[in-house]
C-alpha cells in the first residue's frame, strides 16, 4: 500500500486515526497519518460482494439463485413438519458454506449435495423425496437401495 497524497511520502508504515462508516453505509473512511512523515490522508474501504456462479451440468453458467433452492426445498418439505423458517435457515447456511470454500463458482452438484446432506438432518421424508429428484432414479430398485440405505443408518 503506497500512498503518494498530499505531500505524504510513500512508506506503508501508517497508523489509522478515526474510522467512520461511510455515506453509503457499505464502505468505511479511515483518516490515517504516515509514521515516517506525519503526513495525512483518507482512504475508503468497501465491502467487496461475492458473487457466486453455478456451474450446471450442461456446461451453462447462471446467477447463484437462493430462491431456487428455497423452491426445491418446498417441494420435498410439503406436508411434512418443517417451517419456511428452518428451510431458509438451511438455505443461509449452505450460501455461507459455499462463500467459505473460497471459490465463486460452484458446480451445481455441489449445491444438491449439501441440500440432500441438509435434508438428511433435518427430516428424512423430506430427504428421500429431494434425492428422488436429484439423484434422477430412474426405476423402483434404485429408491429402494436409498431406502434401505436411510434404514441402515438410522
Amino acid at each position: 500500500m503506497a500512498y503518494k497524497e498530499s505531500g505524504c511520502c510513500t512508506i506503508e508504515n501508517t497508523k489509522v486515526i478515526d474510522s467512520r462508516q461511510g455515506s453509503d453505509s457499505r464502505s468505511i473512511r479511515r483518516r490515517r497519518e504516515c509514521l515516517t512523515c506525519s503526513g495525512r490522508f483518507t482512504t475508503y474501504e468497501r465491502v467487496e460482494d461475492y458473487e457466486l456462479v453455478v456451474l450446471k451440468k450442461d456446461g451453462t453458467i447462471q446467477e447463484f439463485n437462493k430462491t431456487k433452492i428455497i423452491d426445491g426445498m418446498i417441494s420435498a418439505c410439503q406436508k411434512r413438519n418443517i417451517s419456511l423458517q428452518q428451510i431458509e435457515n438451511v438455505v443461509q447456511e449452505i450460501e455461507k458454506e459455499l462463500i467459505e470454500a473460497s471459490r465463486r463458482e460452484i458446480e451445481s452438484n455441489e449445491i444438491g449435495d449439501l441440500v440432500i446432506k441438509h435434508l438428511y438432518e433435518i427430516d428424512k421424508v423430506a430427504y428421500i423425496r429431494f434425492a428422488s429428484v436429484y439423484k434422477s432414479f430412474n426405476n423402483l430398485e434404485e429408491f429402494s437401495l436409498e431406502l434401505d440405505t436411510i434404514t441402515k443408518k438410522s
